[in-house]
């Protein structure tokens, strides 16, 4: 499939329908004494929709993202003017005074700490630099945050759920890239001792509630950041049976047998994270490496399994849709 602004206006309009959407709701909150018993849209008066906290974020990230990309899709208006609403300064800096609470800080860490910075990075590459002005504090809050624990994070974390440290690492590049080189120097270092020296990968996975393959999430983060014959070496000796399809597991797409439970319908998103994870492989590879057609083909037929699911079912409905995103050249 190949993104048009038909595509594009019904994938914003999933997202408009749930970014608002206050209950249910799963908090990531610490109750500190009585008073902290409140509703998601008092705890955070922009991101209080969408489930959780991370997804109203990336719901937001799909949303500008269409916007720039596709500004004449059919929830250009509905976007632009709810946006108008919910991104005030007042309104992050009630989103920044929450970090500020000592029980605050491993808010989110680190799956909506990437997803924020992500945020911003979109923000920033629109012509009205209205967006990217508001949400700095929050952005700069969050790298503080990077800045802070990267160093104290001895040991990386191979999990395929929220924790995971590659993927949040890959999708805070961006930011990094355009906004403080010093952050990006540390995400390379950290690569480097965490994964630098890994080879033959096992692949045991996915496990039952995976939404991220902790292999190809590890594989596409050093794909971004070594120059691409450091790369080629790297997965020659990280991956080195992958023309032939192994490790299987690898090349297999997720079965999903009931959508309607949360954590089973996170597969739905393995199999679009993979897809996007084995895209971006496959193009650091060399254009007559053996693996890269399987591995084209094997991120295709991963996107195929995962693209028709993205609405229906509110267990899946409220994130899925960014990950297709992702998945067709989001980010």
């Amino acid at each position: 499939m190949i993104m048009d602004e038909a595509i594009a206006g019904k994938m914003a309009g999933i997202a408009l329908g749930h970014i608002t959407r206050e209950y249910p709701h799963k908090l990531d909150h610490v109750l500190e004494d009585d008073g902290d018993a409140l509703t998601p849209r008092a705890l955070h008066p922009v991101f209080f929709g969408s489930f959780d906290w991370h997804s109203c974020v990336h719901g937001w990230w799909l949303l500008l993202h269409l916007l720039r990309r596709f500004p004449g899709h059919t929830a250009v208006a509905e976007t632009r003017t709810l946006a108008a609403q919910l991104f005030t300064a007042e309104n992050i800096g009630v989103e920044c005074t929450y970090l500020e609470r000592p029980s605050s800080r491993g808010f989110e860490r680190p799956y909506g700490w990437g997803w924020l910075l992500a945020l911003h990075d979109e923000a920033a590459q629109h012509d009205d630099p209205a967006l990217a002005t508001v949400l700095a504090p929050l952005a700069r809050a969050f790298a503080e945050r990077f800045h802070a624990f990267l160093p104290l994070q001895t040991y990386p974390i191979r999990t395929g759920a929220h924790g995971n440290s590659a993927f949040a690492l890959a999708i805070s590049l961006g930011w990094a890239r355009r906004f403080d080189p010093a952050l990006l120097a540390l995400i390379l270092a950290r690569a480097q001792d965490w994964f630098g020296a890994d080879a033959d990968a096992r692949a045991w996975e996915p496990d039952g509630d995976a939404f991220l393959s902790p292999t190809l999430c590890e594989a596409l983060l050093m794909a971004r950041l070594l120059p691409g014959d450091d790369f080629r070496g790297w997965f020659a000796a990280f991956l080195p049976h992958a023309a032939a399809r192994q490790p299987a597991s690898l090349f297999t797409a997720a079965a999903v047998s009931d959508r309607s439970d949360g954590k089973i319908a996170h597969l739905d998103g393995l199999n679009l994270s993979r897809a996007w994870c084995w895209h971006g492989i496959a193009a650091a590879l060399a254009a007559d490496d053996a693996a890269r057609g399987v591995i084209t083909a094997t991120a295709d037929a991963h996107l195929a399994a995962g693209l028709p699911h993205i609405a229906g079912d509110y267990a899946g409905e409220h994130w899925l849709a960014t990950f297709a995103l992702l998945a067709l050249g989001g980010v």
